[in-house]
């Protein structure tokens, strides 16, 4: 068997997405139960439960007593594991369509996407072989919200006749999607997540070896050889504030250290930065990491910025390399929308890009994603998980930039005004004519 070596020691954070029982908060607990994860008092429960029947893994994750009821995931539930190689950190995303939105939340902060495809719901004897469209859709949003690496995990092979020949209709179907999409795919991997065949074992269901037709790496293998999402170090500094904080007691006069996370870029002293959006300089008298006073900070962290004068700084500012950031009113965007009061032309909403909150509308709605064709169709509103192309119009200028370059700088989240609902999620694409 074909292992992929480690090539990235960072801590992995994933999502698994998929339709509904395809098998996600039982994968987790399998990764969980075969990496001794579990604590003993846990293990324990588990075991009372099932009454010498075999233990419901997918209890692991799903903790709220709705979802234990039901025997669905509801909320995003996150986990920890690591290996020899590499920590993990798992977010359970529910299947339900009226919970993409919670699926949007676990996919925004994702290095990986482990995509379930429950093959016992497939007619692998079709030709072409269709797809749950629950499938395409949290692989579309994965993919839209720059999750760098999207894994199919092919689920319940030990349930079919033939898994060799089921395996390979739904991994051409698979491929035929995702080059259609433009979807870069890591792996296609078989498994059994209730048995545990090929997580974090060898592929072998009721005694029989089916090393003879996949020759590839379990799926913990193949997480555990992923790269971690880098944000870029180099070029000009973007920094959304996000806490103000004065040291010490008296006067006005105390030094300010300006907290957030970099987007992008570095931060040294001395280097000249511009604040947007008052447009004031100022030059980095002290950077800070954790508390301490360090020389340098990259993208990715978050990092405590001194000035060497005192200016008028707030949650919701930039700071920026001097003229390297354009505000603007008016851009075009994907928009995923969540919301089931649809999405319509003309209405105001609120929307929040880094750390400011501004009010903005919609100027236009330009087309809909068949999610079945991939082709942009004419639409005049977005109704629930749709996903369109829209130009946005915001009450003050904005320092977005293109979500395909920077995560921080291209996404903004939409909220109903009325309801304080998260209505909506968009990525820009550029700057509208």
């Amino acid at each position: 068997m074909s292992t992929p070596q480690v090539q990235d020691h960072h801590a992995l954070r994933f999502l698994t997405a998929g339709s509904v029982d395809d098998g996600k908060s039982t994968l987790i607990g399998r990764l969980l139960f075969d990496s001794r994860a579990i604590l003993a008092d846990q293990l324990d429960t588990l075991e009372k439960k099932a009454a010498g029947a075999p233990i419901d893994l997918s209890l692991l994750t799903d903790g709220l007593e709705a979802e234990r009821e039901q025997g669905i995931t509801i909320d995003v539930a996150y986990r920890y594991f690591a290996t020899k190689h590499r920590k993990f950190i798992i977010a359970d995303a529910p299947g339900h369509e009226q919970y993409t939105r919670n699926m949007v939340t676990a996919a925004a902060g994702s290095d990986a996407a482990v995509v379930l495809v429950d093959i016992t719901k497939l007619d692998t004897h079709q030709t072409p072989l269709v797809l749950l469209p629950q499938t395409r859709r949290h692989s579309l949003l994965a993919h839209l919200l720059r999750v760098p690496s999207i894994v199919f995990a092919v689920n319940k092979l030990d349930a079919v006749a033939d898994p060799q020949q089921a395996f390979d209709a739904v991994s051409v179907a698979l491929r035929a999607f995702a080059e259609a999409a433009g979807i870069a795919v890591a792996g296609i991997v078989p498994v059994s997540a209730l048995r545990g065949d090929n997580v974090t074992q060898t592929l072998v269901t009721d005694g029989t070896d089916w090393s003879t037709w996949y020759s590839g790496p379990t799926l913990l293998q193949l997480l555990e050889s992923l790269p971690a999402a880098q944000e870029r170090t180099e070029g000009d500094l973007l920094i959304p504030v996000q806490y103000v904080a004065r040291e010490g007691e008296g006067t006005g006069n105390q030094p300010r250290t300006l907290w957030g996370r970099i987007a992008h870029g570095s931060v040294k002293a001395g280097d000249d930065v511009q604040i947007f959006p008052s447009g004031q300089r100022a030059v980095v008298a002290e950077v800070r990491l954790a508390g301490s006073v360090v020389d340098r900070v990259e993208a990715g962290r978050s990092a405590g910025v001194v000035l060497d004068r005192q200016l008028d700084v707030s949650r919701g500012d930039w700071i920026s390399t001097p003229d390297s950031v354009n505000g603007m009113q008016s851009f075009a965007a994907t928009l995923a929308w969540l919301d089931t009061e649809p999405a319509v032309v003309g209405r105001k909403y609120w929307v929040r890009h880094g750390n400011r909150w501004v009010q903005a509308r919609i100027a236009s709605i330009e087309s809909r994603l068949d999610i079945h064709t991939l082709e942009a169709i004419d639409a005049h509103e977005l109704a629930v998980n749709e996903i369109g192309h829209v130009i946005v119009e915001t009450q003050q200028p904005l320092p977005v930039e293109a979500y395909a370059s920077n995560r921080s700088g291209g996404s903004l989240i939409v909220v109903d005004p009325t309801t304080n609902r998260t209505s909506g999620a968009l990525l820009v694409k550029s700057a509208a004519a």
